[in-house]
């Protein structure tokens, strides 16, 4: 019997994973693909299009260029998994049935139950955020002068914080802008739980782009124009960005899984508490030991390549692959800059330096944003955003 199997998501653990199933399944089961939007984002470069809305072309995939002809696309939000009738819930759609099925819907902004922050606050998770932040820098830009220049915040200094930081700073020196920046971070150092050398080498960059950044001072409340800490003076804004932290889909609400902050918890195979229902990416924590596998585009990928062979595997009833995360590094962009730590040689790149910016980390992060693109499309189109990332 041919089975169905469902792929949920078109972020990098979905994107990878199609990319996969369609090379490991042959005749054996049919595909399907279910997005809400109908085409793949790299995501870890969404914050060049606070900078450029031009970027997006460059950055952005047509789900025809990813899927074979024989997988079927659905472009709808997915609103629910009921795993007793083995059925895929649609907004508008009917009920898409499966016999496997792969959650990888990614994730949304936690907000901590800080009172305020999420009526006040802009997001960067996906290409209408971003397209969303650019429209309120520029529009408070436009209504500022050199006197009173526009207050924009960042909030968390993660490292979607510190790229959107330094995008916007990018969009300042462009267009000679009356901004101020500010990140703000409640642990007591940007980039936390990260090597202090790449903690400092991004702080130095940062400053020299003349972002203030204020650490140790968790928000207490979000208001239209003012932030409060819980130690420090209030802080006024004009645009508010909020990167500070992930939390499951709405969508898993209700999916009987045994569940996080509605991440779902996986084995290292990728299996939930159902056998058929896998999950990979932000949407799961999947069991790697002492701690969950991080929420990086580096992990998604690496489980997108093991997910698929194990989904083929469990439809040919052989034995399952376990996953160990390998962390390859770091390499983070602030604004035209960057700063590349610990990297690997499964980078391409293996330097005696722990810590290194310039243009070879530049380049780096290039080359590892071009290096997905081609694995989901062609080299053909990573070349033509070479530019662009």
């Amino acid at each position: 019997m041919t089975e169905n199997v469902v792929v949920l998501g078109a972020g990098y653990a979905g994107t990878g994973a199609i990319t996969k199933l369609q090379s490991e399944l042959g005749g054996n089961a049919r595909l399907t693909w279910i997005a809400d939007v109908d085409y793949h984002l790299v995501l870890h470069e969404a914050h060049r299009v606070v900078r450029d809305p031009d970027v997006r072309s460059d950055i952005t995939f047509p789900v025809d260029q990813i899927a074979d002809p024989s997988t079927r696309f659905i472009q709808d939000e997915v609103v629910g998994l009921d795993v007793d009738e083995q059925v895929v819930e649609l907004a508008e759609g009917d009920d898409v049935d499966y016999d496997y099925v792969l959650v990888a819907l990614g994730s949304q902004t936690a907000y901590y139950g800080i009172p305020g922050l999420e009526e006040h606050s802009l997001t960067l998770k996906s290409l209408d955020d971003a397209m969303e932040i650019h429209d309120e820098i520029s529009q408070a830009s436009q209504d500022a002068t050199r006197g009173e220049p526009a207050q924009v915040v960042v909030g968390g200094a993660g490292l979607s914080g510190i790229q959107t930081a330094g995008e916007i700073a990018e969009f300042r020196d462009n267009h000679r802008a009356p901004i101020e920046i500010h990140l703000v971070e409640a642990l007591d150092e940007i980039f936390p739980g990260n090597d202090p050398e790449i903690q400092q080498a991004l702080r130095d960059l940062l400053e020299n782009a003349g972002v203030h950044i204020h650490t140790d001072d968790p928000i207490t409340e979000a208001k239209a124009d003012v932030i409060e800490f819980d130690e420090g003076d209030p802080l006024e804004h004009d645009v508010l960005i909020w990167t500070g932290g992930i939390t499951g889909r709405d969508a898993l609400d209700d999916a009987d899984l045994e569940k996080e902050h509605n991440r779902v918890n996986v084995e290292a195979n990728f299996q939930t508490t159902e056998e058929n229902v896998f999950a990979i990416g932000d949407s799961a924590l999947i069991d790697q030991g002492d701690r969950p596998a991080p929420p990086t585009a580096q992990a998604a990928w690496q489980a997108a390549e093991v997910v698929g062979e194990n989904i083929s595997r469990a439809i040919e009833n052989r034995p399952l692959k376990t996953w160990e995360h390998e962390d390859r590094g770091t390499v983070v962009s602030v604004g035209d800059k960057a700063v590349a730590h610990e990297v690997k040689p499964a980078f391409g790149l293996s330097l005696p330096v722990g810590t290194f910016g310039g243009f070879p980390a530049k380049n780096l992060k290039k080359m590892i944003a071009a290096k997905w693109i081609a694995s989901v499309t062609s080299w053909n189109e990573a070349r033509k955003s070479w530019s662009s990332l």
